[in-house]
């Protein structure tokens, strides 16, 4: 993935796509500001470089993920959940738990094997003898940052647990709603190569994750360089000893999602997200192209990316950048497309390439 050459404190671009250039011809209004207090430069600037940080902390422990931290810190900003893709032995567990350590959320994990329960993830309501009366004993998804590991091998009717949570960010139990902690972020993981034994998602769930992040193989050094802090003691289970601190808060997050809701988009930008999500949906390969809710988390990402690199409006390139991770997981292929080995991430090219940039 080529950088972009910006100030220290931000991130390097997260996709394959060219570094912003051009700016576009106008920009509108930003939205209107929340009800409390706006944050001021100086918040959102602490911020951006705290969030930032987190990149060199999470790199003390996990090697060669950087542009995954950026994608994960841009779905913290944008209020959404990511779908984490890599082979086994990529670290993926221990950069979920890294970065919950340097922002301080609470974190657990869930192991999704065939006998889950919906219950065992939720929670449910237990009879307590010595009173007589049923109370509800929270599950695992009563926490800010969600591990569901390996989601794939668990069946739909536990997989879909998670969609309330996801969406409105509560348990419905008997009948009573029980709202979920804030921030709330859902990060599930899975095999892209292991198909036995597995529930593959459906559309429509997987269209609930904001964006899905591929997790590559390290390159030779970064791989050298795990292998070396290994020898030297390095031990995953103790992030202390590591050297990891806690570089965020949650008062960051919130000042960046302040922040974030400011950065203005002009009408030809909102016009091209739209342009690139139609134009999937009449793909010839494509049976399913990118729905109305995807159009609206490619503005959300990029408008997010546009924040943590400087900038105070979203461009064309912001939105290049965030299309694959964003769109990518929302286009279903059609069955002859897929025995021609045409895939969704070759789609987005094409209509990467087909669709006019606003000038």
């Amino acid at each position: 993935m080529p950088s972009e050459d910006v100030p220290a404190q931000h991130v390097p671009t997260p996709s394959a796509s060219a570094p912003p250039a051009a700016e576009p011809q106008a920009a509108s209004a930003p939205p209107a500001p929340p009800a409390h207090e706006p944050p001021s430069s100086d918040d959102a600037a602490g911020a951006r470089a705290s969030l930032a940080a987190l990149r060199t902390e999470v790199g003390k422990a996990v090697v060669g993920q950087d542009a995954i931290v950026t994608g994960l810190v841009i779905a913290l900003l944008c209020r959404g959940h990511v779908l984490l893709e890599g082979v086994p032995g990529v670290a993926k567990t221990l950069l979920v738990r890294t970065l919950s350590h340097t922002v301080g959320l609470d974190f657990k994990r869930v192991q999704f094997t065939p006998d889950l329960m919906p219950g065992d993830v939720t929670g449910s309501l237990v009879y307590d003898a010595r009173t007589a009366a049923f109370s509800f004993r929270e599950g695992p998804v009563f926490t800010n940052l969600l591990l569901a590991d390996e989601i794939n091998r668990t069946p739909p009717k536990t997989q879909s647990s998670l969609l309330e949570a996801m969406e409105e960010r509560q348990v419905t139990v008997d009948g009573e709603a029980r709202k979920l902690p804030e921030p709330f972020m859902v990060i599930a993981t899975q095999n892209p190569v292991e198909y036995e034994g597995t529930y593959p998602l459906p559309e429509a769930q997987l269209d609930r994750f904001l964006m899905k992040l591929p997790v590559p193989l390290p390159a030779r050094d970064a791989e050298v360089d795990v292998v070396l802090r290994h020898a030297a003691g390095f031990s995953p289970r103790d992030l202390d000893a590591a050297g990891v601190r806690t570089v965020a808060a949650v008062a960051d997050l919130d000042a960046g999602r302040d922040a974030v809701a400011r950065v203005s988009v002009s009408r030809e930008v909102a016009q091209y997200v739209v342009d690139l999500c139609r134009a999937t949906r009449e793909a010839p390969s494509v049976s399913l192209g990118v729905s109305p809710r995807g159009a609206t988390a490619l503005l959300s990402t990029a408008r997010a990316w546009a924040w943590m690199r400087g900038g105070t409006f979203v461009t064309p390139d912001d939105v290049k950048a965030l299309a694959e991770w964003t769109l990518g997981h929302r286009i279903q292929m059609r069955a002859e497309a897929e025995l021609e080995g045409v895939t969704s991430a070759a789609v987005l090219q094409s209509v990467l390439a087909s669709v006019p940039v606003p000038r």
